[in-house]
């Protein structure tokens, strides 16, 4: 019986990455007709896919991690290129791949950005993510050990402003978490539903008022009321 939910489970597993692969694709597929569609260029439509001198061409996108190329295939992005470059997913890239072997890339279809601001964390397995309205976005690592983030630092998240993506370009350090106040003794790494619950929390909550500010509150309030009905006398 054992064995067999655990062959139940593993197709099931296969049939979710199947369904996963599929849904990038698409969206790839998607972001670069929309980028084509958008270019209105006069005379012969140049291939997407040729050799010339330098290398063979290949035209992609950017799925957070690699290029999809128009031909089906995966192709490695160099993770520094693509933190310095701050692609996000769905920008379209041109791949030549030299004579020699080497795979040179260049972004020719940027897709509209946002930016919003997050927290960087790391998940049970040391995973780096950026926590952000509401969403754990994924990042490069080479992001990461770019721009010297630690968990609890703050930073500005560049992602797909029309594509619901799950990954996002690091742009700046807001603020070091070493120079925010203390957190109760809060250690790191934290777990993703934590700060979703927090943040959650944090929406629905306003800050309690000491009985001493409350007091002060009080005692001015009246005073407030007769200096407001004054300047109405004298309009």
């Amino acid at each position: 019986m054992e064995e067999k939910d655990d062959k139940s489970n593993k197709k099931i597993q296969a049939l979710r990455e199947m369904i996963y692969n599929a849904e990038k694709t698409l969206q790839g597929a998607k972001a670069m007709l929309l980028q084509l569609e958008g270019k209105k260029k006069v005379g012969r439509r140049k291939k997407v896919n040729e050799e010339d001198e330098d290398g063979k061409v290949i035209e992609g996108t950017f799925d957070g991690q690699i290029m999809i190329g128009t031909d089906g295939k995966q192709y490695p992005v160099p993770a520094n290129y693509a933190s310095k470059s701050k692609l996000v997913e769905g920008d379209m890239l041109k791949l030549t791949i030299t004579p020699d072997g080497s795979f040179i890339y260049k972004q020719i279809g940027p897709v509209e950005r946002k930016r919003v601001i997050g927290i960087v964390s790391q998940d049970s397995d040391s995973n780096y993510f950026v926590a952000a309205e509401g969403k754990a976005y994924k990042v490069i690592l080479a992001s990461i050990t770019y721009f010297k983030v630690e968990p609890g630092d703050e930073v500005t998240l560049v992602i797909s402003r029309d594509i619901d993506s799950d990954w996002g370009a690091i742009e700046n350090v807001l603020q070091r978490d070493k120079d925010k106040p203390t957190d109760g003794g809060r250690t790191f790494p934290r777990d993703i539903d934590e700060i979703m619950k927090e943040n959650a929390d944090g929406k629905n909550e306003s800050p309690e008022k000491s009985p001493e500010q409350q007091s002060v509150v009080d005692e001015w309030t009246p005073d407030i009321d007769e200096l407001r009905k004054e300047l109405e006398d004298n309009k």
